[in-house]
């Protein structure tokens, strides 16, 4: 059978301050009608059965999701009681899996990028699903044909001729590379043979063990110790002792830069990991004056500036541009639209302070 995991257990901060702990990025309405995890399920609709859908989140945002989601089974929403990268998170999520079908394929998405259309999606995921049934041992990525030379993603790099008699362009991959500097990525735009890291892969549920007890012998024993315990009274208390002796670690790293059947679809669908409060123009396009409104707004003389807020609320600006203005409840944002980056400084003075409702 076919299952998905979506990983949703991500921070957002960049998104602050719409964006706290018990409503990070995931959980927003950052573009259209539906929050970023609910499009991500949308997405899967008529491809995935409801109850072969799992979300691997945080415990504190298990009842939060559970509320976006009310037609998910209780027990498809697995809080993690620890913080430990992408690897765990797709060790237990395989785990669970596997438990309802040891011969499961499983779908691994992140909860909170935008891709469209739906169509062109599934048909990626199709293909991949066939190759990964065909043969067991691959495992299926997703590119990002690049647009301009990032910094802030990792790049695949593929081989320069494709698997034959495929309908989308499909290339074995030669090698993961980390985020580069400027320089590098300007290399590999004009290389044409790398494309950005989606974090979207398709496997086996039990090649993806196997390769985790090969390569990460020590984590996997934690993972096998948590799949013993699936379906028993002791499983949260198994899932707390076990998963916080992990060592946390990416699956880039543990598993998809050392195995050699690596597989990468180069992507068919737009795809957009909208990082920060700048990307959102992107999305949902711009006035006459180059502004992005989200809230009830009258401006004299404002341009290129991003605006959100509550619709009870209305935010006047006059004589701006190129800002950021963010207004919720107790917390509003006004900054530099170019300098973003403050938002990191912002939290960790947040923290230091221990002004805790404001995270």
């Amino acid at each position: 059978m076919l299952f998905a995991t979506i990983m949703a257990g991500g921070a957002g901060t960049r998104f602050w301050p719409a964006s706290r702990k018990q409503t990070p990025k995931q959980l927003l309405n950052l573009v259209g009608q539906r929050s970023m995890l609910q499009s991500t399920v949308d997405r899967l609709h008529g491809l995935v059965p409801p109850q072969n859908l799992l979300i691997v989140t945080n415990q504190t945002l298990v009842d939060p999701i559970a509320r976006q989601l009310p037609d998910l089974p209780l027990d498809s929403v697995i809080g993690e009681p620890a913080k430990r990268d992408t690897a765990p998170c797709i060790g237990l999520a395989a785990a669970w899996i596997a438990a309802q079908d040891e011969d499961a394929t499983m779908i691994v998405s992140p909860a909170d990028h935008v891709i469209e259309p739906v169509e062109k999606f599934q048909a990626a995921l199709n293909q991949a699903v066939d190759i990964v049934n065909r043969d067991p041992k691959q495992l299926v990525t997703f590119g990002i044909q690049p647009t301009y030379p990032a910094e802030v993603f990792g790049y695949i790099e593929r081989a320069a001729t494709p698997v034959p008699g495929l309908a989308i362009p499909t290339f074995p991959v030669v090698r993961f590379r980390e985020k580069p500097d400027r320089k590098t990525a300007t290399e590999f735009l004009e290389a044409k043979t790398f494309c950005w890291n989606s974090g979207i892969f398709v496997w086996k549920a039990r090649t993806i063990l196997q390769a985790l007890k090969e390569y990460e012998p020590e984590m996997y024993q934690h993972v096998e110790a948590i799949a013993k315990a699936i379906g028993t009274k002791d499983f949260h208390n198994v899932l707390k002792d076990e998963f916080c002796a992990i060592k946390g670690k990416s699956i880039d790293f543990a598993v998809m830069e050392r195995h050699p059947h690596v597989t990468m679809i180069e992507a068919p669908f737009e795809w957009d990991d909208l990082g920060n409060w700048s990307a959102v123009p992107r999305r949902q396009g711009v006035d006459s004056n180059g502004n992005t409104i989200q809230a009830k707004h009258l401006g004299v003389d404002t341009k290129g500036t991003i605006i959100r807020g509550a619709d009870d609320h209305l935010i006047v600006t006059i004589g701006v541009k190129d800002l950021v203005i963010v207004q919720t409840g107790n917390a509003t944002l006004i900054a530099d639209k170019n300098n973003e980056t403050g938002i990191k400084e912002i939290i960790a003075q947040l923290e230091k302070k221990q002004w805790d409702e404001y995270l």
